[in-house]
């Protein structure tokens, strides 16, 4: 199994003509998704690379059938009428990939999406990806990089940095540890599916065995976690690399989601609290994947 995407998920690209819009409409197909279409309002009736381009999502669904996943590549400034268009026509998963997206936009995504049963990971996200079967939005950058980084298997990954969702997954692939799916969730301080949501998934995924987690400053999504392993709510292994250990109170670390408000949402209120609660703290990306061996030993 893998978590939110698989090969037969059925998707549509939200701003398909455009630049950034093509060239990962080109990676997601090169890796096998079922990209069946795209949209973007004024071009409909054109191809790119031989899928239809519509209009409306409306006249996506009524003319390549129902959809599982929208991917969003519009500038950020449209994304929430991208988003609402498409959670209204019936999608109940949307990857938004553009950063810069105003927050009050994200929490009228946020509750329409809500309303209508949907889910969404980003803004500012790279996307995800499970191996051997599909991947939406541009983790990898090209279809023969990804297959090459990132092989089916029983460790699934959660991030809120791009480069370390990536780097987490290439180095237990290069230790023998393929993952079940690969997570980013978002670098900004509102996301659609966060740390908690996606360790929830896993818990009920029957592929996934642990999870490699990348944490950092800001936020409270990994003390959440902790939480749901106190309830017992998810029960399998969990390694946790935090990111911002030297960072200071008001300091910004990387991008938006990333920053300490006093003692709130620090490097040492997180890893204390995961550590309460028996999760594996690693050091270093490095201590990652021999800590995944040691406990799938």
């Amino acid at each position: 199994m893998s978590i939110l995407v698989d090969e037969r998920s059925k998707v549509l690209v939200q701003g398909i003509t455009g630049r950034e819009g093509m060239v990962r409409t080109r990676l997601m197909r090169d890796y096998g998704t079922q990209v069946v279409g795209g949209v973007t309002p004024g071009k409909g009736g054109g191809e790119v690379y031989g899928l239809p381009v519509f209009d409306t999502v409306e006249e996506a669904w009524e003319r390549v059938g129902p959809l599982d996943a929208s991917v969003i590549f519009v500038p950020a400034a449209l994304v929430k009428d991208a988003a609402l268009e498409a959670i209204d026509a019936g999608v109940k998963f949307l990857t938004i990939v553009p950063d810069r997206v105003p927050i009050y936009d994200v929490l009228e995504i946020s509750r329409r999406a809500q309303q209508k049963g949907a889910r969404f990971v980003g803004p500012n996200t790279l996307g995800l990806l499970s191996p051997g079967k599909a991947a939406l939005g541009m983790i990898g950058g090209r279809a023969e990089t990804a297959r090459q980084w990132f092989r089916p298997g029983k460790v699934g990954v959660t991030s809120r940095s791009g480069g370390m969702t990536s780097a987490m997954a290439y180095y237990l692939t290069q230790a023998g540890m393929g993952q079940s799916t690969i997570v980013h969730v978002g670098g900004d301080s509102v996301v659609g599916t966060a740390h908690p949501e996606v360790v929830e998934l896993f818990q009920n995924d029957e592929q996934t065995e642990m999870v490699a987690m990348f944490g950092e400053i800001g936020t409270t999504q990994e003390e959440r976690v902790a939480d749901m392993i106190e309830l017992g709510k998810f029960t399998k292994p969990l390694i946790a690399f935090i990111g911002g250990k030297a960072a200071k109170s008001g300091t910004r670390f990387s991008h938006a989601g990333a920053i300490v408000e006093g003692t709130r949402g620090s490097y040492a209120s997180k890893v204390e609290r995961l550590r309460s609660v028996g999760v594996h703290i690693a050091e270093s990306i490095f201590d990652i994947p021999e800590i995944a061996k040691r406990l799938s030993s």
